[in-house]
């Protein structure tokens, strides 16, 4: 068991109090958007085990068997499956679509056979894995998430007044769901400066007036103010505006469009870079690969709530690279078939293995190799993050 040594990212997007507010430290006026826990090649967590740090990437490619365990190391090779952040942002973050695996898997081996740098600002697949991911706010907490029904679209569109609009608010209601959502999405990714501008005065005016949808209004409102001039706001008044409470919490599957907006939260996700951005951002914008991944679907909001199991209170996904959980009572008895990494959010929590004791308060986390049975106790909450179980990977 190792105490990690974790990196921020300090993207302009982050907040500047957020994350000092959690561990109780001084904030210095730099934004601090994201911790990041884990293995990842770019950021990865530091321990110390007597030579000094060591970067955790480096230390599981040396001993692959014995940090992942055979089920772990067979299952998704000499890497750590996933990637645990504490995320805080103050402003929107991209909106964006993931792809799954068998598209990262084609597009990761097209790009290499074209010879794109893996570091290309054009490049679209920067390895061939899947990027699924889970938020649970830690505050409350702004998103969008996921298609709204075409004709709930229109609505909001017709809300906004505009001429313009109106034959695209047609189209949603008189053409077939995954169609008509194609059209629409595609059509504003491609917008006029001009119908950029009406639209957000459009929805500044909407989010001063009374309405049913006043509130998404004022979430795209804070949108356009983050990013003016962008044709993301336009894909975003088609995808829901959704708020969670502390300890609730998303599942972002492949081909979902979403952005985080406000909040701090514990996200954890796939060890992957593939991100296929829609807009909200100054990065490239592939519009064509884009259409390929996003799933023209509409579905409700699914707002997770954890179960209870044993000790843990476990959030439900359907993958297996990444199991979370959170733990608020002491006592629980940790299984230790695969690596786990364990961050502190609230109180004092003091984690016992065979090989020692650690003391993590809110911000500290801890590294155990597959193997180590960890026991949690103390007051105060801790999240963590394990491999999934076989065979829930879709």
């Amino acid at each position: 068991m190792d105490q990690l040594v974790n990196t921020i990212r300090p993207y302009a997007w982050g907040s500047t109090t957020a994350l000092p507010a959690l561990t109780g430290t001084e904030p210095d006026g730099t934004p601090r958007a994201e911790l990041w826990m884990g293995a990842h090649p770019s950021a990865p967590s530091r321990v110390h085990r007597g030579s000094g740090p060591e970067p955790l990437d480096a230390l599981i490619e040396a001993a692959p068997a014995a940090e992942l365990g055979e089920a772990t190391l067979r299952r998704f090779g000499p890497r750590l499956p996933f990637l645990l952040k504490l995320l805080a942002a103050d402003s929107p973050l991209s909106l964006q679509v993931h792809p799954d695996l068998a598209q990262a898997a084609i597009g990761f081996k097209i790009e290499e056979a074209q010879g794109v740098p893996l570091v290309a600002p054009h490049r679209n697949y920067r390895d061939d894995n899947h990027k699924p991911e889970m938020i649970v706010a830690l505050s409350p907490f702004d998103g969008l998430c996921g298609f709204r029904p075409p004709a709930q679209c229109a609505d909001l569109l017709d809300a906004l007044g505009l001429p313009e609009l109106a034959h695209h608010a047609a189209a949603l209601r008189a053409e077939p769901e995954e169609s008509a959502l194609r059209a629409v999405f595609s059509a504003f990714l491609a917008a006029s400066p001009d119908l950029i501008d009406a639209v957000t005065t459009a929805v500044a005016r909407a989010a001063r007036s009374a309405g049913p949808h006043r509130s998404a209004f004022e979430a795209y409102e804070a949108v356009s103010r983050a990013h003016p001039g962008d044709g993301g706001l336009l894909a975003a008044l088609m995808l829901h505006h959704v708020r969670l409470a502390p300890g609730e919490g998303l599942f972002l599957g492949a081909g979902v469009p979403h952005a985080y907006l406000h909040g701090l939260g514990v996200e954890l996700m796939a060890a992957s870079d593939n991100v296929l951005r829609c807009g909200l951002t100054t990065k490239h914008v592939d519009a064509e690969e884009l259409l390929r991944v996003v799933r023209f679907t509409a579905a409700p909001v699914r707002i997770l709530r954890p179960t209870a199991r044993g000790g843990e209170e476990v959030y439900p996904a359907p993958v297996d690279d990444f199991r979370l959980s959170r733990i608020r009572r002491p006592g629980a008895d940790l299984d230790a078939s695969a690596p786990q990494i364990l961050v502190c959010t609230r109180g004092r929590i003091r984690l016992t293995s065979p090989s020692g004791t650690l003391t993590l308060q809110p911000g500290d986390s801890a590294y155990a190799p597959a193997g180590e049975r960890l026991t949690v106790s103390g007051d105060g909450e801790v999240f963590r993050a394990t491999v999934g179980p076989e065979g829930a990977r879709t």
